[in-house]
C-alpha cells in the first residue's frame, strides 16, 4: 500500500479544504497521513477523522518565526521514519518547510506535490511580495515534482516560469450534498430556528477575522445602507486576530444591534440558506470556497475585485465586483439588490450554473489525473 503525507501550516486548512482529496486517495488504496499544527480547538467543532494518522507539527504562519526551526526538525524526522511515496504540501510555510525537508528523499523515489492556494505574487501584488515570495517559489519549484494550481492566473505564471510539471484544477471541490438552494418556506422556517425574522435583509460575510479579509469595508458599507434598509442584518462568520478591533469598529459605527459575530461555524450552510446576499471585501484570494458555496446556494455575491473573486464572480451576471475599499460601491450594490428580489434570484441562478466546474465530483476527477489513479 502506498503512503501519502499531506502537510499544511494548520490542521484546520486540511479539514476545511482537503477532505475530497483524502476521500479520493483512500478509495484508491492509499494510506493517508496528515502533518500540521493542531489548531482544531480554535475552530468550534471542526474535526479531521478521515486520515489514517495525524501528526501535530508546530508550524507558525509567519515564515520568520523561530519556532519553525523546531517544526522543521520534527517534520524531517517524521519523513525519514515513514518513507512516504508521495508528499503533498500546502500553504506558504507548510509548503516551504516540507519541500526543504523532503528534498533528499526525492533521490530515493519520493514524489513531492505542492498546491499553492493562490501565490502571494500576482498581478497587482505589492512589489515586496514579488521580491520575497517569487524567488523562493521559483527555487523550490526545482525540487517539486508537481505543482497543482487552483487559479488560471497562477497556472499561466507557473507554466511560464517554474521548472516543474504544472497542473490546473478547479479549486478544492465544493460539496453539492451540503450546499444547495432551498425553498422560500424552508428559508422562513430556518430563519425562525436561528432567531431571525422574515422581514430582515440579511448579508453574510464569511472568513477569518484578519486584515486580509477586510471586513471593515463591509461594516462601513452597512453603516451607510442602514438609513435606506432599517431592517438590514450583517452576519460575520469566522474568528481570528481582528475580532476585537472589528467589534470596536462595529460599536463606533452604531451597528451593535445590526451585526452578529457568529464565530467559527461548522453549519455554515444554514446561514447561507437564510441570507439574501453574500459579501466579501478581501484584499487577496486564491479561489475562495465560501464564494463557491454561496453560488451553489443561488446567492448573489458582492465581492472585491481580486484574482480569486474574478475567476468565480462575473460582474453583472452572477454578482458584482468592486474595489476592496469602495464602501460606497458596496453600499450601492447592497441597496440595488435589496430593492430587486427578481435580480437577486436571476444572479443567484446564474451563479449556481457558473460554479458547476468547481464541484467536489469534478475536482476529484482532476485529482485522479494528478495522482495517476
Amino acid at each position: 500500500m502506498k503512503k501519502v503525507l499531506i502537510t499544511a501550516t494548520e490542521q484546520s486548512h486540511i479539514a476545511q479544504f482537503h477532505k475530497p482529496l483524502i476521500k479520493m486517495l483512500k478509495k484508491n488504496g492509499f494510506e493517508v497521513h496528515v502533518a500540521a499544527k493542531n489548531n482544531l480547538s480554535d475552530k468550534d467543532g471542526l474535526q479531521l477523522p478521515e486520515p489514517d494518522k495525524v501528526f501535530d507539527i508546530p508550524f507558525e504562519r509567519s515564515p520568520l518565526n523561530i519556532k519553525n526551526i523546531k517544526a522543521y526538525k520534527k517534520l524531517k524526522k517524521l519523513l525519514i521514519e515513514n518513507q512516504y511515496d508521495i508528499i503533498h504540501c500546502n500553504t506558504p510555510v507548510g509548503g516551504v518547510l516540507t519541500r526543504l525537508a523532503a528534498k533528499p528523499l526525492r533521490n530515493s523515489g519520493t514524489k513531492v506535490f505542492y498546491t499553492p492556494h493562490g501565490f502571494h505574487f500576482y498581478k497587482g501584488a505589492p512589489i515586496s511580495n514579488w521580491l520575497f515570495y517569487y524567488p523562493v517559489e521559483k527555487w523550490l519549484a526545482c525540487y517539486t515534482d508537481k505543482i497543482i494550481t487552483i487559479t488560471q492566473e497562477d497556472f499561466s505564471l507557473a507554466s511560464a516560469k517554474f521548472a516543474s510539471k504544472i497542473y490546473h484544477i478547479h479549486g478544492v471541490g465544493v460539496n453539492t450534498d451540503k450546499y444547495y438552494p432551498v425553498s422560500k418556506s424552508f428559508k422562513v422556517k430556518l430563519r425562525q430556528e436561528l432567531g431571525y425574522s422574515d422581514e430582515q435583509f440579511i448579508l453574510l460575510c464569511v472568513g477569518e477575522l484578519n486584515k486580509n479579509k477586510n471586513q471593515s469595508t463591509v461594516l462601513r458599507a452597512v453603516a451607510q445602507a442602514i438609513t435606506s434598509i432599517p431592517q438590514i442584518k450583517l452576519l460575520l462568520a469566522g474568528n481570528g486576530p481582528m475580532e476585537q478591533k472589528l467589534k470596536k469598529l462595529t460599536d463606533s459605527l452604531g451597528l451593535a444591534d445590526v451585526v452578529d459575530f457568529l464565530g467559527y461555524r461548522t453549519n455554515l450552510e444554514k446561514y447561507l440558506n437564510i441570507c439574501d446576499v453574500s459579501v466579501s471585501a478581501s484584499l487577496r484570494e486564491g479561489l475562495p470556497l465560501n464564494v463557491m458555496e454561496a453560488m451553489l446556494c443561488e446567492k448573489p455575491v458582492i465581492a472585491s475585485s481580486n484574482r480569486g473573486h474574478k475567476e468565480l464572480v462575473k460582474d453583472g451576471i452572477t454578482g458584482y465586483l468592486l474595489a476592496s475599499d469602495d464602501n460606497r460601491g458596496f453600499c450601492s450594490r447592497i441597496l440595488e439588490l435589496y430593492k430587486n428580489e427578481g435580480l437577486r434570484n436571476k444572479l443567484g441562478r446564474s451563479g449556481r450554473h457558473a460554479v458547476r466546474p468547481f464541484t467536489e465530483e469534478r475536482v476529484i476527477d482532476e485529482l485522479k489525473l494528478v495522482y495517476e489513479v
